[in-house]
């Protein structure tokens, strides 16, 4: 309750100091009423998603997801616009500070406000404002194809020129569009890859979300195979279940659902990919987090059946099992396909020149492509979205990486 307290006085205390800015740029007292009642449904929709409503506590529930997303718009604009304010608020403190003392002054006044100054405060403001608002309206559903060429000395020749389509972190719990999810699904087939291969979150919290999305899931065609795993949210986890009985029966649902997807779930397993006499080994684990997420994930069981001397695919949800774990095992392991991270689904990208996200400062490999001791790794920027119900900047991806034997020279 102290929280609560303490974080609805610090937000009220914010919204007055932004008033403060209107009221320099504008007269018209309908423009305050506005903002204080929008920034006033914004905060008790968000009280009320987090305490009463019908899925309060840990579960991220669509509701909770759009209280979150508005109340973040809002708390973003107010922020920025106080950044400008609260400096010009020095410099008149300053500035009265002086005329006290050396200027004659008998009593202590604050200059007036500077009213270009906070119209650009607030213009500024605006942007990001706007920006958070179009990532809940059509950021969140701006598909992008990535594609990579990915060059190996070892590569088995008859895998040259082989197709992999990587889709990860679906939370299809926070699906609110069903047209979008078709033409994401056709954008899928589309690149005709040899194989599809899910690496894991396909829920928020419970296998039910995934069912009223099972038969436009089962569209997806690999002639190769469709193969998945399990990522963190997949197990329960961030849900409070009245017994254990329960949780364990949502991941079998979960599992089941996979299968009758069409989906090769890998637990802790590896599979071979045929063409011709030549193989390579396709390993899947569960869930390994650094920190305080599941470490499910064995890489030394799911290596049980496969040669050190194989080619080898590893998909493991999170990327921290790869640069924890998976680069200094004693067998080499030539791509792994992660995801997880969401690439924040918030940052700034343009091809060549920047790519940054605050995650940056939790993962060190967050999106794209990397290599390491002649190893390498695809974190997917995910397919869906989980807290903030929006997209800015940072797309939701579908991977094509083509395999290609490096010639010889």
């Amino acid at each position: 309750m102290l929280r609560w307290i303490i974080f609805i006085a610090i937000y009220i205390a914010l919204g007055f100091y932004v008033l403060q800015a209107l009221k320099t740029v504008t007269r018209y007292p309908w423009v305050y009423f506005t903002y204080m009642g929008i920034s006033l449904i914004v905060l008790l929709n968000f009280i009320y998603q987090f305490t009463w409503g019908e899925e309060a506590g840990r579960v991220l529930s669509r509701p909770k997801s759009y209280a979150f997303g508005f109340l973040l718009t809002i708390i973003t604009f107010k922020l920025i616009t106080i950044i400008f304010l609260f400096s010009e608020d020095i410099f008149r403190f300053l500035t009265g500070s002086y005329h006290k003392l050396f200027g004659g002054t008998k009593e202590f006044s604050l200059p007036e406000r500077r009213r270009f100054l906070s119209l650009i405060a607030m213009g500024i403001a605006a942007v990001p404002f706007g920006a958070l608002l179009y990532g809940m309206y059509r950021g969140k559903y701006n598909f992008k194809v990535l594609k990579y060429n990915l060059e190996f000395d070892d590569l088995p020749s008859a895998f040259d020129g082989f197709q992999i389509t990587q889709i990860s972190d679906v939370h299809s719990g926070s699906f609110d569009n069903s047209k979008k999810i078709e033409y994401a699904i056709d954008l899928i087939n589309k690149q005709k890859s040899e194989v599809i291969l899910f690496t894991g979150d396909m829920v928020n919290n419970k296998a039910e979300e995934m069912v009223p999305w099972k038969e436009t899931f089962s569209r997806l065609k690999a002639k190769g195979g469709k193969f998945s795993i399990l990522g963190n949210h997949d197990y329960g986890d961030y849900v409070t279940w009245e017994t254990e009985e329960l949780k364990s029966e949502n991941l079998e649902d979960l599992k089941n659902l996979q299968k009758e997807i069409g989906f090769d779930l890998l637990l802790n397993e590896s599979r071979y990919l045929q063409k011709g006499d030549d193989r390579i080994a396709l390993v899947g684990v569960e869930n390994w987090g650094r920190g305080g997420f599941k470490k499910a994930g064995d890489l030394g069981k799911a290596t049980e059946s496969i040669s050190k001397d194989d080619f080898k695919i590893v998909m493991s949800h999170d990327p921290s099992h790869w640069e924890d774990v998976i680069i200094d095992d004693d067998y080499h392991y030539h791509l792994t396909l992660s995801g997880h991270t969401h690439g924040m689904q918030f940052g700034i990208e343009i091809p060549g020149w920047v790519k940054w996200s605050p995650v940056k400062w939790r993962y060190k490999y967050w999106a794209g492509i990397y290599k390491e001791m002649g190893q390498y790794i695809n974190v997917n920027r995910g397919f869906g979205f989980l807290g903030y119900p929006g997209r800015v900047g940072i797309w939701p991806e579908i991977t094509v990486i083509t395999l290609k034997r490096k010639p010889l020279t």
